[in-house]
Parts: C-alpha cells; structure tokens; sequence
C-alpha cells in the first residue's frame, strides 16, 4: 500500500486561510488582515516610511508573513498553497501599507510571483504609487552564476528581507532601500537537500517520490529538480559538498565575514541540523572565514518535506551595519 501525506486539519482548502489568521492571533495585535484578501500589515507603519512588500505562495511558513515586523517586512501578499498571490491581492495589501513614500516589492525569483507582482507594480505606478523591485534569487541549485537572475528564491529571503527592513528603519530612500537591499541579495547563496517528499494538502498525494535510499542534492522548495539524485551518504559527505559548493559560487576568501543559516524544510530533525551546522563551521574555519552569526531553524520550510537547505550571507560594514539592528516579528526577533 502506498503511503500517503498525514496532517491534522479541517477543510484542506481553508488551510491558507486558517493558518494565517493563527498567525495574526500569535501576533497579539502587530498584524492587520487587509479587508477581503490574504494579505496582512504592520500596525506601526511610521508615516513618512519606505514601506517593503513581500510575499508568495502559501505553505512556506514562516515565510512570507511570518518576517512582517518592525525591521523586517512592511506587509505581505499571500497565495494558496505554493501559488502566487493574485496582482489584486498584492495591490491591495500594497495599498494598505504604503506611505507614499514609495514601496519596494521583494520576492522569491518564480514566474508566477514575477508576472503578478510586475502587473501590481504597474498598475500601482498608475496610481502614483512608486515601485522598485528585488527579486530574490539564492538558490545555486537552480542555474549557474552567469545566470544568477534565473535562480529561485528560497530561504535567503530572509537575509534580504533583513537588510531593506533595516534599510528602512535606518532612514533610507527608496533609491537606497533598493540599491542595499539588491546588494543583499547577491551576497546570499543557498544550496539544498532532500530526503522525502511534500505535499499540497488539497490533493493528498506527495510532489514527488524518493526511494527510502535516496536523497536529492539541490532540490528546490517546491520539488524542482536538483542537481542529482544518489542514494544515502554520511552527513559530512554531503554536507561538505553543499558548503564547498557555496563558497565556491559567492567566491569566499580567507577573512571574510559571513551569516550562516541551517534551514530545516519540514521534516528534519534538530539533530540533523546541528550535525550539518557542525561540519559548515568546520569548513569555514578551515578556510579563515568569520562567521558573525548562526540561525537554526524552520525558517523557509516546505510543509512536510525532509531535509534543509544551508544559506551563506557575506556581509561587508554596512550590510553587517544593517544586519546587527533589531528586528520583531514572529519568524524572527533580534
């Protein structure tokens, strides 16, 4: 008998919608639904602001609206489950939040996300709204350097979600805001692994199937294709390979100064996490690079998948500036 995905839930077509009201309940009256639409706000917005808009597809969690917070995200559109938001949901979450002071947009590198956000940033522009645009764009896996615009977003969102939130905390112009926030983005690479399947709870049935002895090397958050799939290996093998293989791609030298986040997808184990975090810390020592900062955790999953993802940011003095200022939200206090 095959197996098939187990959650406890109610209608399976409610899930984006329940699972984000239990977040604004967590939240204790930070966040705002915007009226008729998944989409939520910060309730101290400052009026002369830069305000940065985020958002995705539904079942990532805590991304998107979990990083909605003071030095984080301004607001964020949310799509069902691993879908992108509609252009009427992120015009209007944007017109919920904005300050007239103009609005960056910053989301995952998904051609759905791509098309409806430029819709929304086009007509919003139409309004008078000022829109600049980052796209995230960490995932290694996904094309080679010389095509990095081609690269998804996982979970280096969150490093760059950091920097234009402190950007903006920090006084920034819209001009600034993009021009530090696309910076954060090029100093962040992200390399994958899977070791079993997720599921979209409306359908029942997993993405995509592993064999109990394989893993996928690369894979994306949504099941895309990696780099290639073998069977098992020791931790160390596997993980040596994906943090030589970040600092082989953001060109890491010896005095460098990085974050470093061990991102479990779903189903892994803390155990597995720290193991990883172990070998990625021996690796970087061994090659004479600082790390400034570790984060462990569920911080970009993919509902039930097993396996992590291990995210590098180099910082310089002023995105370390950035980095270091705090931050509150529900995924993420600093």
């Amino acid at each position: 008998m095959s197996r098939k995905p187990k959650k406890l839930l109610n209608n399976p077509n409610d899930v984006p919608a329940e699972q984000l009201e239990g977040l604004i309940y967590a939240c204790g009256g930070k966040l705002i639904k915007v009226e008729g639409y998944s989409g939520v706000y910060r309730n101290d917005i400052k009026v002369d602001q830069v305000v940065v808009v985020t958002g995705g597809g539904s079942g990532h969690e805590p991304m998107f609206a979990g990083y909605v917070g003071k030095g984080l995200a301004d607001a964020a559109a949310l799509g069902e489950i691993f879908a992108s938001p509609s252009p009427d949901i992120i015009i209007e979450t944007t017109k919920a939040a904005q300050k007239g002071q103009g609005v960056l947009f910053v989301y995952g590198n998904y051609a759905g996300d791509n098309m409806n956000f430029d819709i929304a940033a086009e007509l919003l522009e139409e309004e008078g709204i000022q829109v600049k645009t980052v796209r995230v764009t960490d995932d290694i896996s996904a094309a080679p350097l010389s095509r990095m615009s081609d690269r998804r977003g996982v979970a280096g969102d969150m490093y760059v979600l950091k920097i234009a939130g402190a950007a903006v905390e920090a006084g920034y112009d819209l001009d600034k805001v993009h021009e530090v926030t696309a910076k954060a983005n090029f100093n962040t690479r992200t390399m994958g692994v899977a070791l079993g399947a997720c599921s979209i709870p409306q359908t029942g049935k997993f993405n995509f199937e592993l064999a109990d002895d394989e893993l996928e090397l690369g894979m994306g958050i949504h099941g895309e294709p990696g780099v290639r799939r073998q069977k098992m290996a020791s931790a160390d093998e596997i993980n040596g390979e994906m943090i030589e293989r970040l600092c082989a791609d953001i060109e890491l030298k010896a005095g460098d100064k990085v974050c470093v986040t061990i991102n479990n997808l779903g189903a892994s184990t803390y155990t597995e996490l720290l193991i990883a975090n172990r070998k990625v810390h021996q690796v970087l020592s061994e090659r004479g690079i600082q790390i400034h900062d570790t984060l462990i955790g569920g911080y970009c999953t993919s509902q039930e998948m097993a396996g992590y993802s291990i995210t590098i940011f180099r910082l310089d003095d002023e995105l370390q500036k950035l980095y270091d200022m705090p931050c509150d939200s529900f995924a993420w206090r600093k």
